[in-house]
């Protein structure tokens, strides 16, 4: 059954492969970027099913203005996709008031505008799917990442509410959580602070561990969200990637730990 996706950040990565998957197999699809001429190719093949929109996610109205005309021109919106967002590297003392304030503008304010934006459409349907883009990283932190983190966290958490929130009004809400894959996220997309000289020896270690191998083919992964914008009962989160789920029971296997150590005192600090 044909449906209508909206999808952020679509002009390149996985956003857009996504997009062109959807586009191949005929649903409609509205792309939301920045720079919609990065699409023309695209539009033109695909010029009665595919609308590229004008975006900045960080600007609200624009937001709400956005999802206005996608419903227009399409009737219907039944997936939102937020993939807008992008990485920034540094350690905590070495980030810049402006560059926290950008990541989580982007990266979980532009997330909110739009989801906000699609929620009335599609409780006034009684059905919709909203498809927020976390990442393996917003379950767990590593070194130098951490304000990337903390934007994915905070996206978790809204998410999960916000999957409560609206399941009555027949909209489910799913968060993926993308480990490593072979995009630009990492490189020309990526935004890193002024680096200090005491961190060095932590991103060395960082670098060491991070393999080539470990980073996911991204066309792989157009498979994974057809089937989950195809789910009658999609799940709240979905891990992509074969590293991802790694890190994530790892590191839960250690939490539950400390947690099972330290009950007692935690017990006690209920005082009745």
């Amino acid at each position: 059954m044909q449906k209508t996706i909206f999808i952020t950040g679509a002009s390149r990565g996985l956003g857009r492969i996504w997009a062109e998957a959807f586009l191949k197999r005929g649903d409609k699809v509205v792309v939301a970027v920045r720079n919609p001429d990065a699409l023309a190719e695209l539009s033109k093949n695909y010029a009665s099913t595919l609308l590229a929109l004008k975006l900045d996610v960080t600007d609200r109205t624009a937001c709400f203005d956005a999802v206005t005309k996608a419903k227009e021109h399409f009737g219907t919106i039944d997936v939102l996709i937020n993939n807008a967002g992008y990485g920034h590297t540094g350690a905590i003392e070495e980030l810049e008031e402006h560059e926290i304030r950008t990541q989580f503008e982007t990266n979980v304010y532009g997330l909110l505008w739009v989801t906000q934006a699609v929620i009335p459409i599609m409780r006034e349907q009684k059905k919709g799917h909203i498809i927020q883009v976390s990442s393996a990283l917003g379950l767990l932190a590593f070194p130098t990442l951490g304000l990337y983190s903390a934007s994915k966290f905070a996206v978790e958490g809204i998410s999960e509410a916000l999957a409560a929130e609206v399941s009555s009004f027949g909209i489910n809400v799913s968060i993926l959580e993308p480990n490593g894959f072979r995009t630009d996220f990492a490189t020309t997309s990526g935004i890193q602070s002024k680096p200090l000289a005491f961190y060095d020896k932590v991103r060395e270690g960082l670098a060491a561990g991070n393999k080539l191998e470990d980073w996911g083919v991204p066309e792989a992964t157009a498979e994974a969200v057809l089937k989950l914008v195809d789910a009658e009962t999609p799940p709240l989160r979905l891990i992509l990637g074969r590293v991802g789920i790694q890190w994530i029971k790892y590191v839960y296997g250690q939490r539950m730990q400390t947690w099972e150590e330290w009950q007692e005192v935690s017990t006690a600090a209920q005082g009745n």
